[in-house]
């Protein structure tokens, strides 16, 4: 259910805004969109597993709020990570 860190690595680098950058929300969303992903496959092989669903509904609210952030300080910036990782908003 969780990323191998190579994975993450490869992630961080892709959305990165400049080196050693882990922590910027674009980075913080696009390593909770994997993780999501992740665990949307993992619910749908396991639909009784009320646990880990609850761990997906506590990570998309926190990937909700990071881009609510985004979109505040800087509405480019959020158009782009949206547009890269194919959310809807």
């Amino acid at each position: 259910m969780s990323i191998t860190a190579e994975r993450k690595q490869e992630v961080i680098k892709d959305h990165a805004t400049k080196s050693d950058d882990t922590g910027s929300p674009e980075v913080q969303v696009a390593i909770l969109t994997e993780r999501i992903a992740n665990l949307t496959n993992h619910l749908k092989a396991h639909a009784q597993d009320f646990h880990s669903r609850r761990g997906l509904l506590v990570m998309v609210g926190r990937r909700r709020r990071l881009l609510d952030y985004l979109k505040r300080k800087d509405k480019s910036r959020y158009e782009s990570i949206v547009k890269r990782l194919g959310l809807r908003r």
